[in-house]
């Protein structure tokens, strides 16, 4: 019913940047919290950013001061503009949204299906 589409992932060298983007569409009455979590090869997946409907964001410690996140209502999207990218930033990025579905209470966790994101050194 609701699908999140990421773009943006991609190569780049240590202290380079990239714009990571997830669009959500379907049968949306409206998205909560929205944010990017991150998981390298043999670790868990680990909160990077969040966002609230009204602005509200929180970032992992070790992205604080280099990434931003940012959500555009009206298009149900959500942005990381990723900057001074480290090698231990390279990891499968992916959105989620805690999304209530149209015609019902319901609300529930809704994830994209990643983006890589490679960081060289």
């Amino acid at each position: 019913q609701v699908q999140l589409v990421e773009s943006g992932g991609g190569l780049v060298q240590a202290g380079g940047s990239l714009r990571l983007s997830c669009a959500a569409s379907g049968s949306i009455f409206s998205i909560n919290a929205m944010g990017w979590y991150r998981q390298a090869p043999g670790k868990q997946r680990d909160m990077v950013a969040t966002i609230t409907s009204s602005g509200s964001t929180n970032y992992a410690d070790s992205v604080k001061g280099r990434f931003t996140i940012s959500r555009d209502n009206a298009k149900n999207t959500v942005y990381l503009q990723m900057n001074s990218l480290k090698p231990e930033d390279t990891a499968v990025y992916y959105c989620n949204a805690e999304v209530r579905v149209k015609g019902t209470t319901f609300q529930y966790d809704e994830w994209g299906q990643g983006t890589q994101v490679t960081v060289s050194s």
